[in-house]
């Protein structure tokens, strides 16, 4: 792999605010996920896309799961072909989830997942939304409303689609690397 772009800032020089968000993030992985530094670069941006990835990704309302929201993400960015979010997003899946072998499934060809028929329901919503967004007919809500999903559901598995293909974008162009650390996350049962 390459390495990026632009350097990743030093964390001793950020505003306190987001060196405190980051110490929290490394206290629960153990380490510091690229993107905190990568975003960090410029303090406004990272305040404004990491508020709106919290109000999407922590959200407790609605009939997503967090797994849910993580399969979408992996789902959408390896159709972006943004190697940093499957990579990221697709080791916090298969924690979420509990098995080891659905990130490289849905990252793959999601249609032959081992995922319920709500959660291909929900990928065939998101994956619209991700490339032909301007093909959304009422059709394809009824097929959510089918599964149990409303249209709020509807709005956020669009929103997490649509912020997720600015951060694609934005990693990729940027040669984001992913951490090594995310490579083996959730693949084998924790160490007790």
């Amino acid at each position: 792999m390459t390495a990026p772009r632009y350097p990743l800032p030093d964390l001793n020089t950020l505003p306190e605010d987001i060196k405190a968000r980051i110490a929290e993030v490394q206290d629960k992985a153990g380490f510091v996920p690229n993107v905190f530094l990568a975003f960090a670069r410029r303090p406004a941006e990272w305040r404004a896309f990491f508020a709106y990835h919290d109000a999407l990704m922590l959200k407790e309302e609605g009939n997503l799961s967090k797994g849910d929201r993580e399969m979408i993400v992996t789902a959408t960015s390896a159709a972006n072909h943004c190697l940093y979010c499957v990579v990221a997003h697709g080791a916090i899946l298969r924690i979420y989830e509990k098995k080891p072998l659905v990130a490289d499934q849905v990252a793959v060809n999601y249609l032959k997942a081992d995922i319920s028929p709500r959660q291909k329901a929900m990928l065939d919503f998101a994956m619209k939304v991700c490339l032909h967004s301007e093909q959304i007919n009422d059709a394809d809500f009824a097929a959510l409303h089918a599964h149990g999903l409303d249209d709020e559901d509807a709005w956020d598995i669009a929103a997490i689609t649509a912020f997720f293909g600015l951060s694609n974008r934005m990693a990729s162009f940027s040669g984001m690397v992913p951490n090594p650390e995310f490579y083996v996350m959730g693949r084998l049962p924790r160490q007790k």
